[in-house]
């Protein structure tokens, strides 16, 4: 049976010419040809969705665009407050968008620089603020310009808030009163007050950093109203904070956590078995036993020290991968060293190649460190963790001091030192 020809295209004043039917144009709310007219608010509403709040503000060229925008969850996007400009900015919108969903707070006192092109600098005329909180701190910039912190608070549907470096100044209730907040960072703010238990009104936050904040103040323990939701948590340089990182041991979701330069304590010898199940980062401060900077008071105290932490290491090496002890200032065995800024190999930590797991002592800043007490016996060549033994126990052995399995005698150092110096 013969194929039937195609329909050609010919000048239209042939007589063959094939007259093609109109071509359907798309609908707009149900309705062809439709014009912007008959965009509905919630179409452009989805529409913005898909942009950026800069070019969500440059758009509202009339009510009806006005007014999508106000009901626009705005997808996450890094936007800085970070000048006076950008603080004018996030002013307007606190009510053109209110469903922005991430901000950053940083200092408002930073201007472009004519000569780093759009590199931000700091403004050293400074002139700027937010505005004091709550019993704040006295302080010297009082003839500098405060802005309200507290237009925060009409965006409602916050996912994400960071404050950087902000220099907030007392207490901010307003900070902690976003229903639908899942990540808090705050850094480098020390005059920024706030108690733990303050954040109960996050109830659905999964991720908490706080750095460097001398004013936080409170227990761990204050985080199990949050239990369900934490999956990361690190609290550091907040020596005000007190607890028993135990506290935080039945978080179902609890991943990372970080609490370092705290006072917080405990013993990881108290982890069981259903403690901790999800976890895979911990880095505890010196006041727990086995944490970071433990100290102890003779170097002959160490072997009783490895022999109790061996078998947590061995069932779940998680909980001391990160933790470093060190031998106290005020021990006898203490001298100082001669290298600036290091000290002898003062400190300890546990090493390991494929499943072969040792201890090896070091100097507390660069880590130049000593030869390895290996507390297993060397896996067998035919096995199939030997490759990855061998590979991993090259990164290790790369020994400074030659010839010692732990710290040298002042006398020894000093000649160590004299001979590599020769």
């Amino acid at each position: 049976m013969p194929r039937p020809k195609k329909a050609r295209l010919m000048d239209a004043s042939s007589e063959a010419a094939v007259v093609l039917p109109p071509r359907r144009s798309r609908r707009i709310a149900g309705r062809p040809d439709a014009t912007f007219d008959d965009l509905g608010v919630d179409v452009i509403a989805i529409i913005y969705g898909f942009l950026g709040p800069f070019d969500i503000m440059r758009s509202r060229l009339c009510k009806k665009l006005r007014k999508a925008a106000t009901t626009t969850t705005v997808p996450p996007t890094d936007f800085t407050v970070n000048s006076v400009i950008k603080y004018n900015a996030m002013r307007a919108m606190a009510t053109a968008l209110p469903n922005l969903q991430q901000i950053e707070i940083g200092g408002l006192n930073r201007v472009a620089s004519r000569n780093q092109g759009p590199v931000l600098v700091l403004d050293l005329n400074g002139g700027h603020k937010y505005s004091d909180g709550d019993d704040p701190y006295e302080q010297e910039n009082e003839n500098d310009t405060p802005h309200d912190i507290d237009i925060l608070s009409g965006f409602r549907n916050l996912r994400l808030l960071s404050i950087y470096n902000a220099h907030l100044n007392g207490r901010y209730p307003l900070l902690f009163q976003f229903p639908l907040l899942q990540k808090l960072e705050i850094s480098d703010c020390g005059n920024l007050k706030f108690d733990l238990e303050i954040l109960a009104g996050l109830p659905v936050l999964e991720e908490l950093y706080c750095n460097d904040i001398r004013s936080l103040t409170g227990n761990i323990n204050s985080l199990r109203v949050l239990k369900d939701t934490l999956a990361k948590v690190t609290i550091r340089d907040c020596f005000e904070v007190q607890g028993n990182f135990m506290d935080l041991a039945d978080f179902p979701r609890l991943n990372e956590l970080n609490l370092l330069e705290t006072d917080v304590i405990g013993d990881i010898r108290d982890v069981g078995e259903r403690d901790f199940l999800a976890l895979e980062v911990l880095t505890l401060p010196k006041g727990v036993y086995g944490g970071m900077g433990y100290k102890f008071q003779l170097i002959s105290d160490v072997p009783g020290i490895i022999s109790t932490l061996y078998p947590i290491y061995k069932q779940r090496p998680i909980l001391l991968k990160d933790s470093l002890a060190e031998l106290s200032r005020h021990s006898p065995d203490w001298y100082n060293g001669i290298i600036r800024h290091d000290t002898p190999p003062f400190g300890i930590e546990f090493v390991a190649a494929g499943s072969r797991v040792g201890y090896q002592w070091k100097t507390l800043y660069l880590f130049s460190a000593c030869e390895v007490i290996w507390l297993d016996p060397e896996p067998d060549r035919e096995s199939i963790d030997y490759e990855k033994y061998t590979e991993e126990l090259q990164a290790i052995e790369r020994y400074f001091y030659h010839g010692f399995q732990q710290p040298p005698t002042e006398e020894e150092y000093h000649h160590f030192w004299a001979e590599r110096r020769g």
